[in-house]
Parts: C-alpha cells; structure tokens; sequence
C-alpha cells in the first residue's frame, strides 16, 4: 500500500467519520440529507481505493442519490412542519443517553484490550483482478438477468407509486 493511498484512506475515513456524526447532530433534516451524501461518497471513495468500482458507483449513485431523494420526497410531501425543531432532550433522556454511551465506551474498550493481539488480519493483496467490474456486469446480464429484470421493475411500480401518493396529497 502506498503512501497516498494510506493518506487517502485516513482523509476518506475521517470525513465519513465526521460527516455521520454531524448528520445524527442536525436538527434541520435538509441538513442531516447532506451529510448523509457526504458519509455515503466518503464510503465509496473507500471502496474505489480498494479497487471496487462497481461496488463504488452502486454507492455513489444508489445509496447516495436514492437517499437524497427520499429525503427530499419526504420533506416535500411532509410539508415545513416536519422540520421544525424539537424541544430540547429532558434530564432524565440525558442521563440514559450518557449512560448507554459509557456502555458502549466500555464494550469498544474492552474489545480493543482483549483483542489487540489475537486480530492478525492478512496482507492486502497486491494485484487484484482488474476484471471485477466486467464479472459483475456479466453475471448480472447473463447468469441473473431474470432477477434483475424483476428488481428493475419493481423499483419502476414503487417510483410510479410514490409519484401518485404525492400527486393525490397536493
């Protein structure tokens, strides 16, 4: 591995790090959306540095912009009021929320002790085939072109449908 994609790596990293925990700390859901795109393609840059094309385009325009989407349909379709902002959280869901977070300290914690020395992943591979797209493409197109037909449609009935809900309440 070399030294820029190691860099790369850590920048990737930290940016879906960063971004996912300024989008669950949003209270303006058109807000939370962004960085939600922004901790999705971070995630697909880290698939394309390990070579995964495919599995990156399926991030990038799947997860990313289906998210978008759906957002923005339910932001349109749940009207302003929907993203006003909540009340401030009580004393007592403040206690149990920091309660949790020390547990789930202690548990990352102590997997990180007992484990430190029994985790010996292997070496990433050098050379990886440069044909995984094309597998991919062929057992989609050949092997399960059946399946992916059917998915396709399915994903056509429930966009048609979401367009008539949306149609009917305006």
């Amino acid at each position: 591995m070399s030294a820029l994609n190691t860099i790369l790596f850590y920048f990737f990293s930290a940016l879906a790090v960063a971004s996912a925990l300024a989008m669950i700390t949003r209270r303006n859901v058109a807000h939370a959306a962004i960085f939600l795109v922004t901790t999705l393609l971070a995630t697909g840059g880290i698939f394309l540095l390990l070579r995964a094309e495919f599995i990156f385009a399926l991030q990038a325009l799947l997860n990313a912009g289906g998210a978008v989407i759906l957002f923005v349909f339910v932001i349109a379709l749940a009207g302003p009021q929907a993203t006003a902002r909540l009340a401030p959280p009580s004393g007592r869901a403040q206690f149990v929320g920091a309660a949790l977070a020390l547990v789930v300290a202690g548990q990352i914690l102590f997997a990180i002790v007992v484990g430190r020395g029994s985790l010996r992943l292997p070496a990433m591979a050098t050379e990886i085939a440069p044909q995984n797209t094309e597998a991919i493409a062929t057992a989609l197109l050949h092997q399960f072109i059946v399946p992916f037909e059917i998915a396709s449609l399915l994903l056509l009935v429930s966009m048609i449908g979401a367009v008539v809900l949306a149609r009917r309440r305006v």
